[in-house]
């Protein structure tokens, strides 16, 4: 464990880089391989722009690290923060609960937010427009989106009194895990099942990108499963049922093109339509899937 420890004490950028960028290609492989679903769409074009949010996505993260840097630091020093209030901790102990800390502030809590308050949903609105839900959605995330999820991040770092080295690990297994629950590939449904008891799997995820509510309300873990069940937001869907998209931007044109993606934020508010099918249960209620 302290190996680990030292590791991401330590983890130099081109590490940090090649975990992001081998994930991506790891899962772009592994679901052309076995994809759950077979689309006829332009894989390449359509990760394209998708890349295009990541790199922004790496550019605000770079250069907000020093806020991030400082948020850690003085949380350690002045014994601020959950994992600072409980010494003589073994470090696997340590570690779990501060990424389920780390977890809950920065993926779950703020997920929730941006389904709850408009003007952040009008950002959030970027990531659901994809209709072709693969790995290379984990990071369509508009700039704006990147820079508050950041500061909840850094706000997790602050509560939970998480060292630096936790963060990094946190965000190297938030983007693995993100890039594997979006990504289009054949599950058995027993396996997919049981995963989900613990971490989110890519059919939990698939329900929260189905294209209308209520269902577009649900599963908004990252991580780990457990936050969804606890707060009564966790969904399984019959796969087949699913349609991907939002459906308030379902033209072509509006969810395909990089310029009107950037504009949609500042665009006037398109209320959801909401609609309901059958096969589907919510909250602390489940359906079997595949």
């Amino acid at each position: 464990m302290e190996t680990i420890v030292s590791y991401f004490e330590h983890i130099p950028s081109a590490h940090r880089a090649a975990i992001l960028v081998g994930g991506i290609a790891f899962f772009w492989i592994l679901e052309s391989a076995a994809p759950m679903f077979r689309w006829k769409y332009r894989k390449v074009p359509h990760a394209g722009i998708n890349i295009f949010f990541t790199a922004t996505t790496v550019v605000v993260n770079f250069a907000m690290a020093f806020m991030l840097l400082s948020a850690t630091d003085w949380a350690v020093a002045n014994k601020v923060g959950i994992l600072q209030w409980l010494p003589d901790m073994p470090l696997w102990a340590f570690t779990i609960i501060g990424l389920l800390l780390l977890d809950l502030i920065g993926a779950y809590f703020v997920h929730w937010a941006e389904h709850r308050v408009k003007w952040m949903w009008r950002f959030h609105l970027v990531h659901h427009t994809d209709t072709n839900i693969d790995t290379t959605t984990a990071n369509r995330h508009h700039p704006g989106e990147s820079v508050f999820r950041f500061v909840f991040t850094a706000a997790g770092a602050v509560i939970a009194g998480a060292p630096m080295w936790l963060v990094f690990m946190y965000q190297s297994m938030s983007v693995v895990l993100s890039q594997f629950n979006h990504a289009n590939i054949q599950f058995p449904g027993w396996l997919d099942r049981t995963l989900s008891w613990v971490i989110v799997t890519p059919a939990m995820h698939r329900v929260h990108h189905h294209y209308t509510l209520p269902y577009t309300d649900t599963n908004f873990g990252n991580i780990f499963s457990v936050w969804d069940r606890l707060f009564g937001t966790f969904a399984r869907v019959d796969q087949e049922k699913l349609v991907f998209g939002i459906d308030t931007h379902m033209n072509p044109e509006e969810h395909s093109s990089l310029g009107n993606l950037l504009g949609i934020p500042f665009q006037a508010y398109r209320a959801p339509v909401g609609a309901k099918f059958e096969g589907v249960e919510s909250g602390t209620q489940q359906t079997e899937s595949a």
